[in-house]
């Protein structure tokens, strides 16, 4: 191992004592990692544009070079041995190379070990329809689905399909088979992985990212010829997540798709961190399970409506 991977060993085994989510490293400055929201400055000396390239070389794949050269920047994932897994994103910035590192877990948490609350872990029993987890960047939205994904490998003996980029959570086999195709690697897009999806004799679909109008539609087509997929996206509230998938089409297609959603929408859960008093902070939840009164509403358009639904249905806490 090089020298440059023993620092990120070290630097990563650092923030993870400290319960760190992130790890920023750039040229000129020290490593810092996120603490209970709040970007703390790291224990290690500054940085230079040397260090960053060489810790970038270290863990790209040879394979996604050139694309991060034609891009300038470049999302991917790696594992070190006392380091662990990590998502990452590499990016230029004044001549030189930075990252942005989330750390997870080598596998899944599971439902139980994040507190999620009921409302949320009973999706994992759906056979057919949509399910949505929508929530700001940081949010949580890809541990939950994760956590139902693994709900469902332990409990189902199905074929789950994994779409990602990159793959973030490793899924071992258990009651369930689970294949895991990483976007640009083993896929040239989310589009063509889903239409392959169908050929693949897949009962489970877990979609990293729901975005495009092109990826929106095949996701939905999956959803009504009787998959479960389950997805998330960026969005302020359940009601902004909806309008948000409409109002991706062009004006004429909307009400088309409106009433696509409505028939094959199961779920939103719309997740938030907020401070938790100690220090830390803990996950709130809106779930909107749809029943027939939430479908009248999406094909009607009105969004706004479907308020009054997670007020009957309330709201669950856990910590984060």
């Amino acid at each position: 191992m090089s020298a440059s991977m023993y620092i990120l060993e070290e630097i990563l085994c650092a923030a993870r004592a400290a319960g760190a989510s992130d790890v920023h490293l750039t040229a000129g400055s020290p490593p810092r990692m996120r603490v209970d929201g709040e970007l703390v400055t790291m224990d290690f000396i500054r940085l230079h544009s040397a260090d960053t390239l060489d810790i970038l070389l270290g863990i790209l794949p040879e394979s996604c070079r050139e694309q991060f050269e034609e891009r300038g920047e470049y999302s991917f994932s790696f594992s070190l041995p006392k380091g662990g897994r990590c998502r990452a994103n590499a990016y230029r910035q004044k001549g030189s190379t930075a990252l942005a590192l989330r750390l997870v877990g080598a596998e899944a948490p599971s439902a139980l070990e994040l507190g999620l609350p009921e409302a949320v872990v009973e999706l994992y029993r759906l056979k057919e329809g949509l399910v949505l987890a929508a929530g700001a960047s940081g949010s949580g939205r890809s541990t939950t689905l994760a956590a139902l994904i693994d709900k469902i490998n332990t409990s189902r003996n199905v074929h789950i399909l994994t779409l990602e980029h990159p793959v973030e959570y490793l899924h071992p086999h258990k009651m369930s088979m689970v294949n895991q195709r990483e976007i640009g690697q083993d896929s040239r897009d989310y589009v063509s992985a889903l239409k392959a999806a169908l050929r693949e004799d897949t009962d489970v679909i877990l979609l990293g990212e729901l975005s495009g109008c092109e990826t929106i539609g095949e996701a939905i087509t999956a959803a009504e010829t009787g998959h479960s997929v389950y997805t998330s996206l960026y969005a302020s509230g359940i009601e902004d997540a909806v309008e948000r998938i409409v109002e991706g089409f062009q004006p004429e297609r909307q009400p088309q798709v409106r009433r696509r959603l409505a028939n094959v929408l199961e779920a939103v859960v719309f997740q938030k961190l907020i401070p938790a008093g100690d220090g830390r902070r803990r996950a709130v939840f809106e779930v909107l399970r749809v029943n027939e009164e939430a479908r009248e509403i999406l094909r009607g358009g009105r969004f706004s409506e479907l308020r009054h639904l997670l007020q009957a249905g309330g709201e669950s806490e856990v910590s984060a």
